[in-house]
């Protein structure tokens, strides 16, 4: 049976020939934040997954710089989770765990507030797409440097054609394949 809610988000999805580069055809979340009835039918979508796949609490949820900071919070709230962020380095002040990924043109690094995961924590990471899976592989090395537990990947859209859930940690949940 097809969900109507995410055959509508895919709808409203952007597409961006040769973003940011030739060759390229960039997904754009944004235009689902332009329609309050489809964020809400992100989120409940999400939500719904997460709550009925997972019997124990979730303590936090993460979101990755910068769209998962859009979807974040509102999961996070939902869920009464604590949200964190992972930031480009230099951006989080205080002390940091960092990890380097790789990036299709180059390298970057990832920093996550050492305090802002308690020790045993089970954790969400979210972000709006997983592509060859660097930098959320990089945030789940941030969450087990704090020695929590990653309990699954959520992205809204995934080219699975490039294998990136393949190289996490934890089961991935995507509402939509590209």
């Amino acid at each position: 049976m097809p969900n109507h809610d995410i055959e509508r988000l895919k709808s409203l999805l952007g597409t961006h020939p040769d973003f940011p580069k030739q060759g390229i055809v960039f997904k754009d979340l944004f235009p689902i934040f332009q329609d309050p009835t489809a964020v809400e039918a992100l989120i409940c979508n999400i939500v719904q997954h997460i709550n009925a796949t997972y019997e124990e609490k979730i303590d936090a949820v993460v979101g990755l710089d910068a769209r998962g900071f859009l979807l974040g919070p509102m999961v996070a709230l939902r869920l009464g989770a604590a949200f964190v962020p992972v930031r480009k380095q230099g951006k989080l002040p205080g002390e940091c765990v960092s990890a380097v990924y790789e990036k299709e043109y180059g390298q970057d690094i990832f920093e996550l507030q050492k305090d802002a995961i308690k020790s045993g924590a089970r954790v969400i990471i979210i972000d709006d797409l997983i592509a060859t899976g660097g930098s959320a592989g990089a945030a789940g090395e941030l969450v087990r440097k704090c020695g929590a537990t990653t309990v699954e990947y959520v992205f809204v859209m995934e080219l699975a054609f490039l294998d990136g859930a393949k190289k996490l940690d934890a089961p991935v949940y995507s509402l939509i394949q590209l």
